[in-house]
């Protein structure tokens, strides 16, 4: 069961360059997250209109763990550099702990 998720808010570069915005995420970053200890499923959304992002990764660890788990990634070059991501402002990034589950 998830202990937490990280999210992430961001955005294409221009109108023109979403495709290859969704296909970095989708085909390159996204499976590159989830062989970082901890992050067990990633989910994408879209703003109504198409223009902003929300990735939504579920985390099986607690928060400081995952949070150097990602960084020891991205310092040994596991990650692949941002494509077609707009970078200013960057995009936000926030982890949040689990409070309470509830299903239906």
């Amino acid at each position: 069961m998830p202990s937490g998720i990280f999210l992430v808010e961001s955005e294409p570069m221009t109108s023109d360059s979403a495709d290859e915005f969704n296909r970095w995420y989708d085909e390159i970053h996204i499976p590159e997250i989830l062989t970082v200890d901890g992050f067990v499923s990633a989910r994408r959304f879209t703003s109504a209109d198409g223009t902003k992002f929300v990735a939504v990764y579920e985390i099986d660890t607690d928060i400081d763990t995952a949070k150097v788990s990602l960084q020891a990634a991205a310092a040994a070059g596991r990650l692949t550099k941002p494509v077609a991501v707009k970078l200013d402002p960057p995009p936000s990034q926030r982890y949040f702990a689990l409070v309470s589950e509830f299903a239906v």
